[in-house]
């Protein structure tokens, strides 16, 4: 398995075993420290090793803000969704990349042995343990396994689980008086903790599975954990596989934990966690020459919103009233751009957009959407291993089924086959398509459209109506950022030239940094097609300009001044604004 090889010493040579934390040492923390340590001491026993290194104590931060990852040399400490685990941010000057530690309660200790008893424990008890409910938390239900068989002689322990040991033990023959082991509070609170880090989590990826503020985890082969980090962009994480047996056999593990087994002949695996995230795994030097190798996709409990993204700095508030305009009166759009560069999350957030009574249909091989309204159809691909491949649905499937499901709205994770050609053809029966599309620009995308494998018509092309290109770029101020770089409408081919018409509406400036609405006054989507339908006759059709700006600012105010923010929150306000006509 995975070792954690940190960058300084936590041996312990004062003596005093662990646990002990020095009163003068605590007197010395910030309050914030105190706080944390009188409840997680495992902490405190950190803070007192790494408060002896070059960089000192690091500073404390219950939330983590974008801007500091401006600091050049960081070196902070933060809590994760899991209260038992935190994370040091550490400079490495001898690196391009700092380090992230995951400090966990049985960091530092070496309790393989105690594991192995506490095992050994329970096997004895076998077939008289309570089974495990797969309804009921899996956590609390393994934390109780090991109360059975440990505590630390406090007596507290004996009481809660005395019912529930008596009835176990009684069945084998012991009268009740079971032979517990008896720990040290430090040793039993991370006993507790590693066996269910173990048994229902992740192991060594756990820590990084419950910080929220991790994008991917990467494993290239031999070596560190990479990281991107929201905040801090690119880091080796302390956890690291140092021999081709260990990550075979965790990655051989891993594959069997999330269900889709992985062996010499199918090497190559693609599952969701149980929090949503996706992984790919590749198994075997023989295919992977620097060891086996696994990716995961983290996805955030809640979606960004559109206004995060504003935020951010991806968009601005008039390109999301052109985007209601567009998606709010049926339009077909496709966002496009290369990997990483927030496609997903764009189309995300775009959903807010959809009519809150809408009936949604999503199509994708691995679930990463995330759609707020109630009459959501969730459907994914289903593979097969079997030579003839009988019994597998592909998205092809999936998407001509969804075309008798009656869906205001259909979207597609991603198009990269057949499944364009009924994509297209749903558009032209009158079926609303949103999806993402691998493509630089509009003219790359069409190019992919129309050749193989997906092969759509030239003619057909028209039917998409809009493209937004996303991409992650090199911002003014030298950082890295996500853009949408350009908004565009498909206008028609013209089979005498054999060519497409395509106007940019939106374009971002990357000298500036800013967005120009360079399709102002010249839609065609927003004069030819929206406008119609919002009544505006064909010689005030430009009034719709006026519709977009009245749009952008409600968006403002919405944002500023009522303070609206979450995924949820959006759907729930505009529903009401376009139930009173306001929207």
């Amino acid at each position: 398995m995975a070792k954690t090889e940190l960058p300084f010493s936590t041996e312990d040579k004062s003596g005093e075993g662990k646990g002990h934390i020095p009163d003068n040492f605590v007197q010395t923390l910030p309050q914030a420290y105190k706080e944390v340590v009188e409840k997680k001491p495992f902490l405190g026993e950190y803070l007192q090793q790494v408060a002896k290194t070059p960089d000192g104590l690091p500073e404390f931060q219950p939330q983590l803000s974008r801007k500091l990852g401006d600091a050049k040399e960081p070196n902070l400490i933060y809590p994760t969704k899991n209260e038992n685990i935190f994370v040091h941010i550490q400079t490495d000057r001898n690196d391009s990349r700092n380090v992230y530690i995951p400090i966990e309660p049985a960091l530092g200790t070496d309790i393989s042995n105690l594991m192995k008893q506490i095992e050994l424990k329970l096997l004895k008890l076998g077939n008289n343990l309570p089974r495990l409910h797969d309804l009921a938390e899996k956590d609390k239900q393994f934390l109780a396994y090991v109360d059975m068989v440990a505590s630390d002689g406090s007596g507290k322990d004996d009481k809660t689980k005395s019912g529930q040991l008596s009835r176990v033990t009684s069945l084998l023959g012991r009268n009740g008086n079971f032979d517990k082991l008896k720990l040290p509070t430090r040793e039993l609170e991370a006993i507790r903790y590693m066996f269910v880090r173990e048994k229902a989590g992740l192991g060594a990826l756990e820590p990084l599975i419950s910080d929220p503020y991790i994008e991917d985890i990467s494993c290239s082969g031999l070596g560190p954990i990479f990281i991107e980090h929201k905040i801090f962009k690119s880091l080796k994480a302390s956890v690291v596989f140092s021999s081709i047996e260990e990550l075979d056999d965790f990655v051989l593990w891993l594959a069997e934990r999330v269900r889709k087994p992985v062996t010499y002949r199918n090497p190559i695996a693609d599952a969701t966690l149980p929090d949503g995230s996706r992984i790919n795994i590749v198994y075997g030097k023989e295919v992977s020459k620097r060891g086996s190798n696994f990716t995961i996709r983290k996805f955030s409990d809640v979606p960004i919103s559109i206004f995060e993204l504003i935020e951010f700095g991806s968009m601005t508030y008039q390109m999301l009233a052109y985007l209601s305009l567009v998606i709010g009166n049926g339009m077909n759009v496709f966002v496009s751009g290369e990997t990483a560069s927030g496609k997903t999350t764009l189309l995300n957030a775009l959903t807010a957009f959809i009519h809150p009574l809408a009936k949604i249909v999503t199509i994708e091989d691995t679930p990463e959407l995330q759609v707020p309204h109630k009459n959501w159809c969730r459907e994914v691909v289903q593979s097969s291993k079997s030579e003839d491949s009988s019994g597998a649905v592909t998205m092809f499937d999936l998407l001509k089924a969804a075309l008798r499901q009656r869906p205001n709205e259909i979207m597609v994770g991603e198009i990269r086959g057949s499944e364009g050609n009924i994509a297209f053809q749903a558009m032209q029966t009158g079926h609303s398509v949103m999806a993402t599309f691998h493509a630089a620009t509009v003219e790359k995308l069409i190019q992919r459209i129309t050749g193989n494998p997906i092969s759509v018509p030239k003619t057909y092309i028209d039917n998409l109506n809009v493209v937004i290109l996303t991409s992650q770029v090199r911002l003014p101020s030298g950082k890295t950022g996500r853009r949408v770089t350009g908004i565009a409408e498909i206008v028609g081919y013209d089979p005498i030239y054999d060519s497409f018409t395509f106007v940019e509406i939106f374009h971002w400036n990357e000298a500036e940094d800013v967005f120009e609405f360079t399709g102002y006054m010249s839609s065609h989507i927003l004069e030819n097609k929206i406008a119609p339908r919002l009544g505006m006759p064909s010689n005030k059709k430009r009034r719709i300009y006026a519709e977009l700006d009245r749009r952008a600012s409600i968006l403002e105010k919405l944002h500023k001044e009522m303070g609206v923010t979450g995924f949820y929150d959006v759907l729930d306000v505009l529903g009401k604004a376009q139930r009173e006509g306001y929207f």
